[in-house]
């Protein structure tokens, strides 16, 4: 049975540790199910880098204020895991994801932490995290306990001593109870100062906007504010009712006396009403995030007269309607499915590693048992790192492994047959971040850089300044782009020639016969072998094979009839050439074609032959 305040586990992923989370509402949606509103807490693994060194420092003042006991790596080790940070972010989640109980409680400085590790399901927490700043702020409900903030009593005087400190520095007298005024007279001032106070009200502009009817200006004279004004001006003027009459009345006009309910505009008031419904009582959040042109003194003194008014009872009436039209608690039964990591039948016998797809004779991760009688796959599947049953439900609960690893910085106490792999990545020469990112990018991904018009256009202008051959074999070294703009902007552009017709090919050339070299052998593309090319007779030299993860996506070149037919016209030097500066252009000596011989055509009416040319 879980309720309303209850700290619970829910799971949302089944290779990833459990959320925790404290349960503030149950709702019941319209198909019929419940979901819980909840707050967020975090864990160490969830927080960067930065933030968990800021959480360790101040976890060494905590030890060093608190005297606590000396702890051992692995139980040092071992209380991160149970240290979360609060936090004020608002999630709703199904109930049925609920995964069972825990317990999470503040800091405090009479706690011992070794108290933790021996305690099942038992969280402490001493920092809020704010998820959108990124910062770590300490909480407020610490206890302060020390002569820092108590007070210290002097001894008690005797009866025949005397006090020999000055009162006047010590307090401040604002009213004498023992004055000559007699009752009924103090009683005809109030009356007169709250007159005094709905007239000078009728006569302010902002006020009579405010208060638009002579019941709400008396209503607002008679407030708390007035009286302490007229007891206040009793007292300066030594109860002499003459002189106070004429403090209340000065000659620019009476007195206007405002407490904070009346300053404050009804725009105000509700962005007071909206950061109280958000943050409670926390009055340093509400005036720095809803009303940062209010000051604190404010805000505090406007929360204790909004209390005394009519919008507090009927807010406090609406809560209680809707705080009993919602569940107070919800039955999940345990949950029984079986975890899809599971490598291994519940029914197998003890010390059994030989599951499918994975190698016999590993060992857990955490506590390098090699006998569990469930194991449980754990991390990324191509490492093939398992946990046993213990320790799977600790990383579930708990977030980590039970022993530190050689990445975060433990050392092997004893030799074993087996290895895991992070002590394997932790002895390699990838230990650092950059190392293991090379590391775990197997299959890359392959990309194009495109070139703009621009610049292609800036390659050929600024030849002299960018040298291309020289930046294609040193792309680490930076380009002065300023250099190249003005280069471009003086420099006058040389266009290309128009291209003409295409070259035409004859084909009585095209067809010729492959063996027309004299002499040479001939390669099937009917050219003669050269330097570094070899015939079929000769031996074949093994390539090395590329994998195909770390294979680049293959570029095709389809090449056309035409572009054959010019290829045979090439020299080899010239085809090495064209390879090596494929952005170079390519001239083609092409042989003068033989010209047609003349047809003769005999006509059917005469015996004589006309010949016709071009």
């Amino acid at each position: 049975m879980y309720r309303v305040g209850d700290y619970v586990y829910f799971e949302n992923s089944s290779s990833n540790p459990y959320l925790i989370r404290r349960i503030e509402e149950l709702n019941k949606t319209a198909n019929g199910n419940v979901e819980a509103k909840v707050v967020c807490l975090f864990r160490r693994r969830d927080i960067s880098a930065n933030l968990n060194t800021l959480a360790d420092s101040n976890a060494r003042d905590f030890e060093e204020e608190s005297k606590q006991p000396s702890m051992l790596e692995q139980q040092k080790h071992q209380l991160k895991h149970r240290e979360l940070f609060l936090s004020r972010q608002f999630e709703s989640l199904p109930a049925t994801h609920i995964r069972g109980k825990c317990n999470v409680t503040l800091l405090n400085e009479t706690d011992v932490l070794t108290g933790y590790l021996e305690r099942e399901d038992c969280f402490f927490y001493s920092l809020v995290f704010d998820p959108v700043q990124k910062t770590l702020l300490a909480d407020q409900g610490e206890i302060r306990v020390g002569s820092k903030y108590q007070a210290e009593i002097p001894d008690k005087l005797d009866e025949v001593d005397s006090d020999s400190r000055v009162q006047e520095k010590l307090e401040t007298k604002v009213w004498d109870p023992n004055n000559q005024l007699k009752d009924p007279q103090i009683d005809q001032f109030l009356v007169v100062a709250r007159a005094v106070g709905t007239f000078a009200r009728a006569l302010d502009c902002s006020s009579s906007i405010r208060q638009p009817s002579l019941h709400m200006s008396a209503a607002a004279a008679s407030r708390d504010i007035t009286l302490f004004h007229a007891m206040d001006t009793l007292q300066k003027n030594g109860y002499d009712l003459a002189k106070a009459m004429s403090t209340l009345v000065p000659q620019g006009g009476p007195v206007l006396c405002r407490d904070e309910m009346e300053e404050w505009s009804a725009s105000e008031a509700m962005l007071f009403e909206e950061a109280l419904e958000k943050y409670g009582k926390d009055f340093n959040d509400i005036r720095q995030d809803f009303l940062p042109w209010k000051s604190l003194a404010s805000v505090v003194q406007f929360y204790y007269m909004w209390k005394t008014t009519d919008r507090y009872i009927q807010q406090k009436r609406l809560k209680a309607a809707e705080a009993d039209s919602k569940l107070k608690q919800v039955y999940i039964p345990t949950y029984t499915k079986p975890n899809p990591n599971q490598i291994s039948a519940p029914g197998s016998k003890p010390g059994m590693n030989g599951a499918t797809g994975y190698q016999k004779g590993l060992s857990c991760e955490s506590c390098h048992t090699a006998q569990s009688q469930q194991w449980y796959a754990w991390g990324p599947p191509n490492m093939q790192c398992r946990l046993c049953a213990s320790c799977w439900i600790y990383w579930k609960k708990y977030g980590g492994l039970k022993t530190p690893t050689q990445l975060e910085g433990a050392t092997r106490t004893a030799p074993r047959g087996h290895m895991t792999r992070q002590e394997v990545q932790g002895m390699s020469p990838f230990t650092s971040s950059a190392g293991r990112a090379k590391l775990l990018a197997k299959n890359r991904q392959t990309f194009i850089l495109q070139t703009t018009k621009l610049t292609r256009i800036a390659r050929r202008v600024c030849q002299d300044i960018l040298q291309s051959h020289r930046a294609a074999r040193r792309p680490y070294a930076s380009i002065n782009a300023n250099a190249v703009k003005a280069e471009s902007l003086q420099a006058p552009l040389k266009l290309k020639a128009p291209r003409g017709a295409p070259t035409p090919i004859n084909r009585n050339q095209v067809n010729q016969p492959r063996n027309a070299a004299g002499g040479h052998s001939l390669s099937t593309n009917g050219r003669p072998f050269a330097l570094g090319m070899r015939a079929a007779t000769q031996s074949v030299i093994k390539r090395q094979k590329v994998s195909q993860g770390d294979a680049p996506n293959p570029v095709v070149f389809v090449a056309t009839k035409d572009t054959r037919a010019l290829r045979k016209h090439l020299t080899q030097a010239e085809m090495r050439r064209a390879a090596r500066k494929p952005h170079l252009p390519v001239r083609i000596k092409l042989p003068v074609p033989p010209r047609p011989l003349p047809v003769p055509i005999i006509p059917s009416s005469t015996s004589e032959p006309i010949v016709l040319e071009d």
